[in-house]
C-alpha cells in the first residue's frame, strides 16, 4: 500500500522493483500491480519517505 500523502513521486520504487510491478501514472504517482508484486520489500526498503507498506 502506498501512502500518497507521504509520497514525493521520486520514482525510486518503480526503478528498484525487480519484477516491474510498480509503474508511474500520468501524474508521476506510483501504482502497484498486485498481480505482479512478489512482496519482496525492495520498494518499501528503498522509499526515502517511508510511504510504502507491504501488506501480507
Amino acid at each position: 500500500m502506498i501512502d500518497y500523502k507521504k509520497c514525493i513521486k521520486c520514482g525510486t520504487c518503480a526503478a528498484i522493483c525487480p519484477v516491474g510491478a510498480i509503474t508511474l501514472d500520468e501524474n508521476g504517482q506510483p501504482v502497484i500491480n498486485p498481480d505482479i508484486c512478489i512482496k519482496c520489500g525492495a520498494c518499501q526498503n528503498s522509499c526515502p519517505v517511508l510511504a510504502i507498506n507491504i501488506e501480507e
